[in-house]
């Protein structure tokens, strides 16, 4: 007699029996098979009695019969029962006696939620926008200048933008501490690479000049020792050098990539990609957004299974780039525990999406596959090479769809909420 307790609202329990016959059976073929090649001292292979064979890997066999036939009764049970179930089951032998004529288990797991989602027609939600204008081109190009930037020594007071050569000591309590110190250590006023009030300091300083003053470390500061404590530096200005810019020229196009120096593809190249970059981060924001809402309305309880699977995934991804970067040693391990709000995140979204695209019917356009792959290959210099690639193996093709129809729920979501548009500066957008 086969039946199902509700242990909690997605847990579950079923209760069963197989067969003896059913593991036996299995039990001797295991041990058959085993025999053709098993190396026991004494004996040829293909030659080991039964009992002997039953010796050495009887327990084993045993085993891995017994959880081919649990595995394929649960399968049959829950079928049967018309059940989702969601991660493995953990199963529990209730029969001691081997020579029992029926195995009796019990096998505890869990099923997939009813997802709700509410009503997001008086939901308000935002649609960033931005027009791409020639500033921005123009402010891209000079940020391009910037990055190839050359210095000269000027005979003035430091700005921001230079390039001011220094040496530094800092104090705490009269006594240096760990980092405090350092000799010919160039800083760039203004850019934010060392801490703001640091920064400030040099400006108005010319070479030779020597100055002391005082500084409070953010508490948040890496440097424990000095997080959140006033310190005392003193600052002597070794040389002063004015950014020298390179002109927008053939030369300086070639630099950035464009091979015969025109300065005009130049333009055309960058407005280009900007356009791209634009409507990429645009609709991961729109995205985020559609998401945040249907994370807002919709009630359901999430599986523990799955969401302790996306945590260990989480978990393992991270600790693989954090070794490739060389920020953690091979084979160290992250607690879980740090990945469960993103893991719970990550598959509430996940069910919200299946149920949107199975209830309300949302599909993957191929056309929209299509626009997604070709978009994204114009960042290669052979884009065709790149968009065969995609179609040529399933799996890379399954993620552009996984994609698309994303890109559909946004759709689908924008087109019932109340949208309030919203233009964003371009700084903002591109995270400068």
């Amino acid at each position: 007699m086969t039946s199902v307790e509700t242990v909690s609202a997605l847990e579950r329990r079923l209760n069963a029996k197989i067969p003896q016959q059913a593991v036996s059976s299995q039990v001797a073929e295991r041990l058959k098979r085993i025999g053709k090649t098993a190396k026991i001292a004494g004996f040829r292979p293909g030659k080991i009695p039964g009992r002997i064979l039953e010796q050495y890997y009887g327990s084993e066999a045993r085993r891995e019969a017994l959880g081919d036939a649990l595995q394929k009764s649960f399968v049959e049970a829950i079928q049967a029962q018309s059940l989702r179930v969601a991660g493995d089951p953990e199963f529990t032998v209730k029969t001691a006696d081997w020579n029992a004529d029926e195995i009796e288990y019990s096998a505890t797991f869990e099923v997939y939620p009813e997802v709700v989602i509410g009503d997001i027609s008086g939901e308000s939600v935002v649609r960033s926008t931005h027009e791409l204008t020639q500033e921005d081109v123009d402010n891209t190009i000079s940020t391009l200048r910037k990055q190839r930037a050359t210095y000269a020594g000027v005979a003035r007071a430091a700005q921001n933008e230079d390039r001011v050569v220094i040496d530094f000591a800092g104090t705490l309590d009269g006594k240096p501490f760990q980092g405090g110190e350092a000799k010919d250590y160039p800083v760039f006023p203004g850019s934010g690479r060392m801490l703001k009030e640091f920064e400030a300091a040099i400006v108005g300083m010319s070479a030779g000049d020597t100055k002391s003053f005082d500084m409070t470390f953010p508490e948040d500061y890496h440097g424990k020792d000095v997080a959140g404590k006033k310190v005392t530096f003193q600052i002597t200005v070794k040389s002063v050098e004015a950014q020298v810019l390179p002109e927008v020229d053939a030369e300086f196009a070639k630099s950035v990539g464009i091979a015969d120096g025109d300065v005009a593809r130049l333009q055309d190249e960058v407005r280009s990609n900007l356009e791209r970059e634009v409507s990429r981060r645009l609709k991961g924001r729109n995205k985020d957004a559609a998401m945040d809402l249907l994370l807002k309305v919709a009630r359901f309880d999430l599986p523990r299974s799955l969401v302790e699977w996306e945590m260990h995934r989480l978990m393992h991804q991270t600790a693989e780039e954090m070794e490739q970067r060389g920020m953690m040693k091979k084979g160290a391990q992250l607690p879980p525990e740090l990945f469960r709000e993103r893991a719970e995140k990550r598959v509430r979204l996940g069910l919200i999406l299946a149920d949107l695209a199975q209830k309300q019917e949302i599909k993957a356009d191929p056309q929209k596959v299509r626009e997604l792959v070709e978009d994204y290959a114009q960042s290669f210099e052979h884009p065709e090479e790149v968009v065969r690639w995609h179609y040529a193996d399933p799996s890379r093709y399954q993620e552009l769809e996984n994609l698309a129809l994303e890109e559909s729920v946004v759709d689908w979501v924008m087109a019932r909420a109340k949208v309030t548009e919203q233009a964003v500066a371009f700084t903002d957008l591109m995270g400068n």
